[in-house]
């Protein structure tokens, strides 16, 4: 496999690359010709370009583009397309390009590739290959978080015209509509001989330094080795609605030392009864589980000054 230096050279160098946009996510379709022309008059030689209509074909739409041998796979979406590419092209000698056209766009914040669909070609164009962390919940990479609780049946019951219309909001908008309904968990993380219990509505795991489109902490990204886990509010729907609030307008501030982060590269996690398991906005089983890290384990590309560990 190339080095990260000599696959910059190439993309750089032949310009060639494969595009898929999925369809569905926030501007996916609006922007898509859009994408198109901005890399050709940047001169990608795209060997296929692919807007996806139906989301259960995405999957096999990023593995046929792969296939054909690109330098750079450049992935249009949200979070789910995102972390559906990176899964695809981890430990493989392709880069991953991201067009961040989604709702909350977590991952293309946490590499700091800008939202703006001219500024993010650009960064394709002119940035560098890095290497970043994923997670694992089980054997399943991720991205940008596991969820436990809550935001398992906000993925499922958020209505993805409200997320069209609403972008981020829709999330927190979906949550007060369930939350009289939603019952507390405990949960249980054990970690290097140590154990601790929170009693919540909201447990998250994250790699990265951003959720719902906001900073976690100052010193949170996805090249440091480390997850975070937190749990969103202390068991009270006051509590779950004073730290949603907190979080989105304080995780510049903060650091992971203070509580109530962990930051750990593995940990066991388990619930008072099995809870439903969302892995970047999907489904994936239920607990317990086991959530760790493939270290350097996707190349994507970044801006030029981005710092690469």
């Amino acid at each position: 496999m190339r080095t990260k230096q000599e696959l910059g050279a190439a993309i750089r160098r032949e310009r060639r690359a494969a595009l898929v946009v999925n369809a569905h996510s926030r501007w996916g379709r609006h922007l898509y010709e859009r994408a198109c022309s901005l890399l050709t008059a940047a001169g990608f030689d795209l060997i296929a370009t692919h807007p996806v209509e139906q989301p259960a074909r995405l999957e096999a739409t990023l593995a046929a583009a792969a296939d054909l041998g690109p330098d750079l796979l450049i992935a249009g979406g949200g979070d789910g397309t995102l972390s559906a590419a990176a899964r695809l092209l981890a430990h493989r000698d392709i880069a991953l390009g991201l067009l961040p056209l989604g709702t909350t766009n977590n991952f293309a914040r946490t590499v700091g590739v800008p939202l703006h669909l001219d500024q993010a070609v650009a960064v394709l164009s002119d940035g560098k290959v890095v290497d970043v962390d994923l997670g694992l919940a089980g054997d399943v990479p991720f991205t940008n978080h596991v969820g436990i609780g809550l935001s398992a049946d906000i993925m499922l019951r958020t209505p993805p015209r409200l997320k069209r219309l609403a972008g981020r909001v829709a999330y927190p908008l979906t949550a007060l509509t369930m939350l009289a309904r939603q019952r507390p968990l405990r949960a249980t993380i054990r970690t290097g001989g140590t154990e601790r219990t929170f009693v919540t509505h909201q447990l998250y795991v994250a790699n990265g330094g951003f959720h719902a489109g906001r900073p976690i902490t100052a010193d949170a990204d996805a090249d440091d080795r480390l997850l975070v886990a937190y749990p969103v509010g202390s068991g009270t729907r006051r509590g779950l609605l004073r730290d949603t609030l907190r979080n989105a307008t304080s995780g510049h501030r903060r650091t992971l030392r203070e509580e109530p982060f962990l930051a750990v590269g593995e940990l066991w996690l388990e619930t008072d009864q099995p809870a439903r398991v969302e892995v970047d906005g999907e489904l994936r089983g239920r607990t317990p589980i086991r959530v760790g890290l493939a270290a350097n384990a996707l190349r994507v590309m970044a801006p030029a000054g981005t710092v690469d560990r």
